[in-house]
């Protein structure tokens, strides 16, 4: 197992170095002052225009080499930001601290954080052609969004005329050898809720729940895998507390990302002293249970329950019930597969926030769908579950999906320029997650956009890692796309 200083050797040494560069810059969402500081330097070095819009934008223009002058201009778009999630009991903070990467055969990992291949890789071949003096291209600006991961600021505000390229090469998808021409829209469902706040009966005694060494993952790409949510375990355990063992709420904690499917879970609980030991034996049998069911691909799951403070209050008995039926009631995963791609899901939904603490509750849920009617029907389904509990829902965040056009220009020339470089067919298909093509796109219909990257397993997660020998042949597929570039119609 080899660590960071090693990653700038692999091949090819452009793309890695630059990714090098981007694991020692600290850039979770919102907090992408520093890589925004960074990429302006590097095209100012290579003497480019740069431009830094109102929203944290950064666009980066190179001229077209001798003789490609006349080709339709080429905007390479990826996002700066990346998603901040650790282990359980690790002391990472993503604001100040590097990502320690990790040779692993041929992937590369981080150490017990995401590593940011989502989207650092893309974002790393776009400097690296930047800087470059030998490739052969058109026209280039480099589109570098921000805000991706927390609500894609960076595409919604970019301003209309700011770019003149025509032909947009997302670099944000995460399978070698399929080239995504279609993406989900998605949107947030946003509860929030007061409850009363009750004096603790006599006798009783405090527990913490823990729901843990789920894999989580990305709450597009992932959610098809069949993996646990956090949540939905930890309030089955609440439902069955509450119903056998007189169990009150005090404090709940699960889930910390709305893309991210959640990994952990934890609860503050109280119920009769006489109830405690019968109560430990049954998290004990559901721990079981739970693991015979999802032992597939949730080998590391944990169920915990151990002694904890006595609070002074919990929540009333109503709302503590209400919550429990709507969460146990609320959807996750997989809604409906789609008619138009086979094998890809059109629909889906993530439970991914639950709070719980001093009078609030806050559940917040991230639905997509490549279909927007349907899209407008899930999150009005959640929207109405929780209605039924005196709850009040917002809606908001809703970007549009990316629809798919099979006589694209940019399509053709991806396709023979995978047949020119591996001598076979690429396959042609769509992402369940929200690229940002659809966004930018309505900014500027004209564009002609294709999105294709190197394999990256289990982003949003800390099992986060890219297939190096992938990101060889994404750079290859790059750099003969880019010579290979159509003649702007005249």
């Amino acid at each position: 197992m080899q660590i960071n200083r090693t990653i700038a050797e692999l091949e090819p040494t452009p793309l890695w170095n630059q990714f090098h560069q981007l694991t020692s810059i600290p850039r979770p969402s919102h907090h992408e002052t520093a890589v925004q500081q960074y990429v302006m330097a590097l095209g100012e070095r290579s003497g480019l225009e740069v431009v830094r819009d109102e929203v944290g934008n950064v666009i980066v223009r190179k001229p077209a080499t001798k003789g490609m002058e006349d080709r339709v201009g080429v905007i390479l778009q990826g996002h700066l930001d990346m998603v901040p999630q650790a282990n359980s009991g690790v002391e990472h903070d993503f604001a100040r601290d590097p990502i320690k990467t990790v040779l692993e055969g041929d992937w590369v990992t981080a150490e017990d954080t995401t590593l940011g291949a989502d989207n650092g890789i893309g974002v790393a071949a776009a400097l690296a052609v930047l800087e470059s003096k030998d490739i052969k291209h058109g026209p280039i600006e480099a589109l570098f969004t921000a805000n991706e991961e927390d609500g894609m600021g960076g595409a919604f505000g970019l301003k209309p005329g700011l770019l003149q390229g025509g032909m947009l090469i997302n670099m944000d998808s995460e399978e070698e050898g399929v080239l995504s021409i279609c993406c989900a829209g998605g949107a947030n469902v946003n509860t929030r809720h007061t409850y009363r706040l009750e004096s603790i009966d006599s006798g009783m005694k405090a527990f913490r729940l823990s729901v843990s060494g789920l894999k989580g993952g990305h709450s597009g790409v992932d959610i098809h895998r069949g993996r646990g949510n956090a949540n939905k375990l930890l309030f089955r355990l609440l439902r069955t507390g509450a119903d056998c063992f007189g169990l009150k709420i005090t404090e709940i904690a699960g889930g910390n990302m709305r893309n991210a499917i959640p990994r952990e879970a934890f609860a503050v609980v109280c119920l009769p002293e006489e109830a405690g030991e019968q109560f430990e034996n049954f998290v004990s049998e559901a721990y079981a249970e739970c693991l015979a069911e999802l032992q597939q691909v949730e080998e590391g799951l944990k169920i915990e329950c151990q002694p904890a403070p006595l609070p002074q209050q919990v929540m009333n008995w109503g709302s503590q019930q209400q919550l429990i039926s709507a969460v146990c009631a609320c959807p996750h995963g997989p809604l409906r597969m789609s008619d138009v791609m086979p094998g890809m899901v059109e629909t889906s939904t993530n439970l991914a926030i639950v709070n719980v603490r001093q009078g609030r509750i806050e559940v917040f849920n991230l639905s997509r769908s490549m279909v927007d009617t349907a899209l407008d029907e899930t999150c009005l389904s959640i929207k109405g579950l929780f209605d039924l509990m005196g709850a009040q829902s917002t809606i908001d965040g809703k970007y549009p999906g990316w629809q798919p056009n099979v006589e694209s220009a940019a399509l053709k020339t991806v396709q023979e320029a995978y047949r020119h470089c591996f001598d076979d067919e690429v396959v042609v298909g769509g992402i369940h997650a929200g690229l940002e093509c659809g966004i930018l796109g309505a900014t500027y219909p004209h564009w002609d956009m294709i999105s294709f990257g190197p394999t990256i397993s289990f982003p949003h997660s800390p099992d986060e890692r890219v297939h190096i020998p992938s990101v060889g042949r994404f750079w290859q597929l790059l750099l003969r796309t880019l010579a290979e570039v159509p003649k702007r119609q005249s």
